[in-house]
């Protein structure tokens, strides 16, 4: 086992002139390794320093977060809101949940069994975009003797069903060698037509759906798609990649469009932002398109400042049953894509509910929304300080999972907004006014240091306690903000693995692609058949977009 090193005390001075040193007698490459580690130190220590950052802070930052929830923090072998058991629960102040006014038409989840724990394979049924193949029986159909007894006759029972699942590479190519034959006296030459399912182009509408579902949807980028297909011997470069994934994006805009008309229909919005990299507007690009157009739409203007900063925008807006998801990448913060959303909102609708975290860039300016602040970002605060004050901390913990228990249980019920509601004031309200009074007691007999950081975590919650708790008052108001949160994840994702866009242009496609997938997938629907059918129903999607959304296109499809 390695000894323990000698500890010292290094002021900045002394660490600054050890590397001009080193900088004078080491080669370049040494010397920025030096550098980097002594930063890296800088950094640790000041984090150290910092009556702010608790030891479970330090082992985020090193090894990462893995989970959030109240057994994981409080350390609790069951969470309070992990204890919903079957639906014989949906039981809200001795009545039913089907009494507290359950949507029509919904069977009432509390008259069914609990479900049986399975083998976790999937049946036949799971695939449901599989090419189904009838094989009829070589010597029997309905209606003929029984070969065995002789006396009775054969019917129809369910088939009996087989999987198989084969592999190939994501895109597949196939030759088509037209025979020719010619004449050895005139000379002219007979070439076998084309199937008929083949199309003019090289690339057909799956080509594209596939490289864009590839690419936006799982953040394979184009160079690594690239490499597999070389390696498969079905080449297919990475720029030809950018040009299928551009030319669909023109076609399938329309779509796109009425998305964001669709969203700004919305009862509740939800949005956020992430950061991005386009580099045709980082550094010296971005200084020389400056200077080629002041003006510039991407050069947003603030209090007479240009803005430096990135962002990818997520909005997500529930309505009338669909889920839009919709993504947004330059310099606009998310209130101000949310505000351009918000302009194509029906004027006889009123103001729709926003889900946001308490940051003033996330409001949409002058345009009205009653405004729900995000209770998971009011609590990490508190899962952040829970080592250093942990008994303050599990009772506003556990508190909270009563009133996330609570909201499950309204879900799996099946409750209406307005159902949602009374279930709220009834059994979270007590809990959450009770929790209100402990928290200003803390402050107010100065039972917490204000400057503290609990005490800048309880500050918090008070400031914005209002919108914290608009759940209590408002008919469909979430709780939290964790679904626009798990929709930036798709931004997150292709950042992580593609690193940046290289303009504002790829940028646009990239939106517009995870938009159609993302938005698809929240209203379970196929992307890759999606994507797909807008390409070879252009046409129809020009004419009426409506028809052609995620959750209504297979009706447009059937007429």
């Amino acid at each position: 086992m390695r000894n323990a090193p000698e500890m010292i005390e290094v002021d900045s001075t002394r660490l600054e002139d050890a590397l001009r040193r080193a900088e004078q007698s080491l080669e370049a490459e040494d010397y920025r390794l030096l550098r980097a580690i002594a930063d890296s130190y800088v950094y640790v220590a000041d984090l150290v320093e910092d009556k702010n950052t608790s030891i479970r802070r330090l082992r985020q930052l090193f090894f990462g977060a893995r989970t959030e929830k109240t057994r994981a923090v409080v350390g609790r072998e069951v969470e309070i809101a992990d204890t919903i058991g079957p639906t014989d629960d949906c039981v809200i102040d001795g009545h039913a949940a089907a009494d507290l006014e359950s949507p029509a038409g919904e069977p009432d989840p509390s008259n069914t069994a609990p479900a049986s724990q399975g083998h976790g394979r999937n049946g036949a049924d799971a695939y449901r975009g599989a090419c189904r193949i009838d094989v009829p029986h070589p010597s029997l159909a309905a209606g003929d003797a029984c070969p065995d007894c002789r006396q009775g006759t054969v019917y129809e029972k369910a088939p009996g069903v087989l999987v198989r699942i084969s592999g190939q590479p994501p895109l597949v190519a196939r030759i088509y060698q037209l025979q020719k034959l010619r004449c050895h006296v005139c000379g002219r030459v007979f070439t076998a037509a084309a199937p008929d399912e083949v199309g003019s182009h090289k690339y057909d509408a799956t080509a594209g759906s596939m490289i864009g579902l590839l690419k936006y949807g799982s953040g394979l980028p184009f160079n690594r798609l690239d490499g597999l297909q070389g390696h498969l011997e079905i080449p297919l470069p990475a720029s030809t990649q950018w040009d299928i994934v551009q030319a669909v994006a023109a076609d399938i805009a329309p779509a796109f469009a009425e998305l964001i008309r669709q969203a700004a229909q919305g009862d509740v919005l939800h949005n956020d932002d992430t950061t991005v990299k386009i580099l045709e507007l980082m550094g010296k690009r971005a200084r020389q398109t400056a200077l080629a157009c002041p003006r510039s739409d991407q050069e947003e203007v603030t209090h007479g400042e240009r803005r430096s900063g990135l962002y990818t925008s997520g909005v997500v807006a529930l309505g009338d049953g669909h889920r839009v998801a919709l993504f947004f990448s330059g310099r606009r913060h998310a209130g101000e894509n949310l505000a351009e959303v918000l302009k194509l909102r029906a004027t006889e609708l009123g103001p729709p509910i926003q889900m946001c975290d308490a940051l003033s860039r996330n409001l949409p300016g002058e345009l009205q929304t009653m405004v729900a602040h995000c209770l998971a970002h009011a609590r990490r605060q508190f899962v952040d300080v829970y080592d250093r004050f942990p008994d303050q901390c599990r009772y506003l913990l556990e508190s909270l999972a009563e009133v996330y228990r609570n909201d499950a249980l309204a879900r799996q019920c099946r409750l209406s907004p307005e159902a949602r509601l009374q279930f709220h004031q009834q059994a979270s309200q007590p809990t959450m006014q009770q929790l209100h009074d402990w928290l200003a007691r803390q402050l107010d007999e100065k039972l917490t240091e204000p400057n503290s950081a609990l005490g800048s975590a309880i500050r918090y919650m008070l400031r914005h306690w209002d919108k914290l708790t608009l759940f209590l008052r408002q008919a469909g108001a979430p709780l939290d903000n964790n679904l626009c949160e798990r929709a930036l994840k798709k931004a997150i994702l292709h950042r992580k693995n593609a690193l940046f866009y290289k303009t504002q242009n790829g940028a646009r496609v990239g939106d517009l692609f995870m938009s159609l997938i993302y938005t698809c997938q929240l209203n379970q629907a196929n992307p890759f058949d999606y994507l797909t059918r807008l390409q070879q129903h252009g046409d129809q999607l020009q004419v009426s977009p409506e028809l052609w959304m995620p959750w209504n296109y297979r009706a447009a499809l059937t007429k």
